[in-house]
Formats: C-alpha cells, structure tokens, sequence
C-alpha cells in the first residue's frame, strides 16, 4: 500500500484533532469555573437568581385579601390555576405600591387553554370557538374565576 492511498486519512484525523482542540480551548473559555461543582449545573445560578426582583406574590397574597374570589375558585375548575396566571405579576400590587391589577380581555385567555386541540385529553373541556360562541365574548356565560355555565 502506498502513502497515496492513505494521506487522506492522516488529513481526516489532522482535521478531528484540530476540533478537538478547538473544542477544548473554546469549553476552558466558556463554561464558568463554578459549573459542575455541585452536578450538572452552575452554583452561582442560584445567586443570580436570588438577586432578581421578586415579581410573583403566590397565591395565598391574593387569598389573604380578595376571600370572596377565593372562596369561588375553591370548587371550581380554576381552582389550580395561580391568580398571576391570568393578571400577570403581582408582587408590586400585594405590596401595596397602588399597583393596579390588570383585567385581562379573557375570551383570548380562554381560547388559549380551551380552543380543540390535538393535544389536549379527551377529559379536558374543548370547543370550537367559533361554532360554541361565535363573535360572542366567553364573560356573558362562564365567570373566569368559576366557569361553570350560568
């Protein structure tokens, strides 16, 4: 067998060599030195996090004062859905900064959960919106905290 013939494998594994170095080089430039020190994942994450301001105020914040809406999602179908679900972030308004909660336009809120889809279960409550209600808005029959029909 000549060189001929094979030169073209000396040039693949030059090649395979040359990413691997690249590679390496590339990784020891990138990836943080506290990454891997406690498993798959960089420990000073959590740090990041912690600095971020705290947006969500959770749903007992909105238990504590709203108790008749409350006490309505209580048996209701919604009852597993966070209040900041559909009204955004409400850490500024449970604080009492005299940040206004947003209504939100709920036909788009419910279309997006409930429109027919394919993968949706065959338990969840589906519709064709446009054969259910037409142009109609979902608040006239179904309240969005309990949805059941009026």
């Amino acid at each position: 067998m000549k060189f001929r013939d094979v030169e073209h494998l000396f040039r693949l594994g030059a090649l395979f060599v040359a990413a691997v170095l690249v590679f390496a080089v590339a990784r020891a430039q990138l990836v943080p030195d506290d990454f891997g020190k406690y498993g798959h994942y960089r420990a000073g994450a959590v740090d990041d996090a912690r600095m971020r301001p705290i947006v969500h105020a959770g749903q007992k914040a909105c238990a504590d004062c709203h108790v008749d809406v409350f006490e309505a999602r209580v048996s209701a179908r919604h009852k597993a859905l966070s209040c900041e679900t559909c009204h955004g972030p409400l850490a500024k308004h449970a604080s009492g900064d005299d940040a206004k909660v947003i209504l939100p336009d709920v036909t788009p809120l419910c279309i997006r959960c409930h429109a027919e889809k394919t993968g949706k279960p065959a338990r969840y409550p589906r519709v064709n919106i446009g054969d259910h209600a037409g142009d109609e808005k979902c608040v006239p029959c179904h309240k969005p905290h309990n949805p059941k029909p009026e």
